[in-house]
């Protein structure tokens, strides 16, 4: 398949994929209105690791098969499975508490932290986008925060938990990187997975010892596809893209899905699509593709001043 054709299609798998991570979210919002929130997290990310470690070991779907040595097991529980466990908490408890818009609009601004982290200020055109895109994030996010401080009817505690998760999703993809020099992304991603819901399980517990889920057809059905269109079908269409599209490319797909999920959280929650989210959406997003993208080809740019 020539690249001409094979981009359409690519494209479509990337919209595919940001409209079911959109769907997961909503669910998601939905479940931990009923569900401890630990609980609803440790066993979606337990069930999807499994199942993915499973079509890696039994397929060539996603790629070839490797064993893990000792050291790279270790790794994965301390980088992988610990870092997505952290996040998870503050995700599902963010969910929880606030717009489930909000939460995601906080996790798009991760790219930025992430490209902070990577690089410290210098004397070039790339550092003042790098620092400007920071600042527009930034905006966004205190648009998106200052209601919760002015404002009773906002959740502080929601807005609060879905900052943290936005901080330690970027550390997840940050140590995910880090694995990535000696193994397969789609193989970090599988055994993070698992590893995160193993480091949740004794909080799952404990939260389900004080507050029994709801084990009905309708939430199971929803744990069920959350499971399989939130974590194992849009994650191998994702990876599919990144063996043909460049990172920075296929990253940029990102930015559609506070959208997605705020449609979908509309649709099915009725929750309200207000004009403080779009005004952080805007700097956000802003921000993201000022930071993600190769201005320096676009206008050729000098590197340093």
């Amino acid at each position: 398949m020539s690249e001409k054709k094979s981009n359409p299609l690519i494209a479509g798998s990337l919209l595919l994929t940001v409209l079911l991570w959109g769907g997961n979210n909503a669910g998601t919002k939905w479940l931990v209105g009923a569900w401890p929130p630990v609980f609803t997290g440790a066993t979606r990310f337990l069930f999807a690791g499994v199942i993915l470690v499973a079509v890696l070991r039994f397929t060539r779907l996603l790629g070839r098969f490797q064993p893990l040595a000792p050291a790279q097991s270790r790794q994965l529980w301390l980088r992988g499975g610990l870092s997505l466990a952290a996040y998870t908490v503050f995700f599902c408890w963010a969910l929880r508490l606030t717009a489930a818009s909000h939460v995601v609009l906080y996790i798009g601004a991760s790219p930025v932290w992430a490209l902070l982290v990577e690089q410290r200020p210098q004397k070039s055109w790339a550092s003042v986008r790098r620092y400007g895109a920071a600042l527009l994030a930034v905006s966004g996010v205190v648009v998106l925060f200052w209601p919760a401080l002015t404002n009773s009817g906002f959740n502080l505690a929601g807005e609060g938990c879905g900052l943290i998760s936005s901080l330690l999703w970027a550390n997840y993809n940050h140590q995910g990187r880090i694995l990535s020099r000696n193994l397969h992304g789609v193989e970090v991603a599988a055994h993070s997975m698992w590893m995160s819901g193993v480091w949740l399980l004794p909080v799952a517990l404990v939260e389900i010892s004080r507050h029994a889920p709801v084990l009905d057809a309708p939430h199971l059905g929803i744990q069920s596809l959350a499971i399989l269109f939130g974590g194992v079908v849009p994650y191998a269409l994702w990876n599919s893209a990144l063996r043909h599209w460049q990172t920075s490319r296929v990253m940029l797909f990102n930015n559609f899905i506070p959208l997605s999920t705020a449609v979908w959280a509309h649709w099915a929650l009725r929750e309200p699509i207000t004009s403080t989210f779009c005004a952080a959406m805007a700097l956000i997003v802003a921000g993201v593709a000022l930071g993600q993208m190769d201005w320096a080809k676009i206008f050729k740019e000098p590197e340093s001043f």
